[in-house]
């Protein structure tokens, strides 16, 4: 299999428009107002893009709520050819939308091109979609009337999303609510917002309507969200980020009773049994913790492994994210790109000497490296005391915190005494076991026997204050679609 050509990434960003997309077209913000975009393996700005206000977010929704009533009665198919046409696009496009995702957030080139087609997966599965929204028909219990079921789009959309997948989850918010019949306005992570305006560019020229889809590019979140959620018009939210902030969303929706899915913060147990293949764990492992160098809301964050094993776990693991190579995601051979800014950095650091004050031990990794951008080593720490920060915050960076366990009862307590519930590993051999675990994880989703749950067929979301609702599957599509009842005397 030939090595992709990546384009370089200056080629690219001078490709993709540096302003807002509403009504169809390219604008600048209010006031001509920009923010910059860094490359977190140097902390330089590698752009300027337009920076939002509140006028331009009353804009966006303007052009969203003119073009709802017409998109709702545009034929499925055709709404589903749109979603396949931007499909194919992004297929074409993979290298240079990957060296755009590495410029601006930092992953390593390979991986960001397994995102792009991750990415485009979202769009064929929605363009499929599209023209099986049903409805119902039936004959009322006293005979009398006939009861007529129908799906109809929820209406005008506010979409935002976080900036450690910036195409993907784009496209998982996006495709539903073009297949439902339903027009957006996504406001993107500051961080990574050139991802999102070059997503907005393909489905304009997959022959996306004006209106349909309008991007607001803004570091002033709070001052352009707020007024669309309270002022009655934004009719869904879909929102993808830490819990904290969902609960700042949830309390904003209130007053206009918005309609509201949250894919919110993870703490994932990562459950390894005595009886567990190490081979297939250990690799569970690397996926469940380096995948995005551990950015991720389904990353492992609490290793329990039975005290039979553990010492072995710990130092294959060990030798595996040891031999991972740290640098900027655009050098070839890079496995371990930069954390997206100092901030995450620091946060990761602090996690890491915390546990460390507390008698954690460090098999590799624990240090930050001199030098410019955000680098940070895979680390791997045994010996956690429970009651380490790092036990009950997200860490949000490749570091694995080890804990021993003896039995299923104690593990599976240690495991739910968490706020959050959105993904639980768990590696056993034995089919009872395997089943009743992954009945008692109090989690959205489980990995048996596998580092990666991921996938645009499946209903991706978690329980407790891990968020509401779900994105994918055949039910990602029922987020954005109302029952209406028609009642009819016969």
């Amino acid at each position: 299999m030939s090595t992709p050509s990546f384009p370089a990434a200056a080629d690219v960003l001078a490709t993709v428009p540096k302003k807002l997309f509403i009504a169809g077209s390219w604008s600048d913000a209010a006031g001509g107002l920009t923010m910059p975009v860094d490359d977190p393996a140097t902390g330089e700005a590698l752009c300027e893009v337009a920076d939002a206000g509140p006028a331009d977010g009353q804009r966006a929704l303007a052009a969203a709520e003119d073009a709802q009533e017409k998109w709702a009665a545009t034929a499925p198919r055709a709404r589903s050819e749109i979603l396949r046409r931007a499909y194919e696009l992004i297929l074409e496009r993979a290298d240079a939308l990957a060296a755009l995702m590495t410029a601006e957030m930092g992953k390593p080139l390979a991986e960001a091109r397994g995102e792009a087609a991750y990415a485009a997966e979202f769009f064929r599965w929605f363009s499929e979609e599209a023209v099986r929204i049903d409805g119902g028909f039936a004959t009322m219990p006293d005979g009398k009337n006939r009861m007529l079921l129908m799906r109809r789009p929820v209406g005008p959309c506010l979409l935002i999303t976080p900036w450690n997948f910036p195409l993907a989850m784009g496209t998982r918010k996006i495709g539903p609510a073009i297949a439902a019949g339903c027009t957006m306005v996504l406001k993107p992570a500051p961080q990574t917002p050139l991802s999102s305006l070059a997503l907005a560019g393909i489905l304009a020229e997959a022959g996306l309507p004006a209106g349909v889809l309008n991007v607001v590019t803004t570091s002033r979140a709070g001052e352009v969200v707020e007024p669309l959620l309270t002022g009655g018009h934004i009719r869904k939210l879909s929102f993808t980020g830490s819990t904290q902030v969902g609960r700042t969303l949830l309390a904003q929706c209130a007053p206009a009773v918005v309609r509201t899915s949250m894919e919110l913060g993870g703490n994932a147990p990562f459950v390894v049994f005595d009886d567990a293949d190490l081979d297939v764990a250990v690799e569970g492992a690397m996926t469940a913790k380096m995948r995005n160098m551990g950015e991720a809301c389904t990353a492992a964050n609490r290793f329990f492994v039975h005290r039979s094993v553990a010492a072995e776990f710990a130092d294959r693991l060990a030798r595996r994210m040891g031999a991972l190579e740290v640098g900027p995601g655009s050098r070839p051979g890079v496995d371990v790109g930069p954390l997206i800014d100092r901030a995450g950095r620091e946060k990761v650091e602090d996690l890491v000497a915390d546990a460390v004050a507390r008698g954690a031990e460090v098999l590799v990794g624990g240090s930050t490296p001199e030098g410019p951008g955000c680098f940070y080593p895979p680390t791997v720490l045994t010996g956690v005391n429970p009651a380490s920060r790092l036990m009950e915050t997200e860490i949000f960076g490749p570091v694995a915190a080890i804990l021993t366990f003896d039995d299923e009862d104690e593990v599976v307590a240690t495991a739910n005494a968490t706020e959050w519930g959105l993904v639980g590993y768990l590696f056993t051999q034995e089919l009872n076991r395997a089943l009743r675990m992954s009945e008692r994880l109090e989690v959205g989703m489980v990995g048996l026997n596998t580092g990666l749950v991921s996938n645009p067929a499946a209903p991706f979301g978690g329980v407790k204050q891990s968020g509401l609702g779900r994105e994918g599957g055949r039910v990602g599509i029922d987020e954005f679609l109302e029952y209406k009842y028609v009642a009819v005397p016969v």
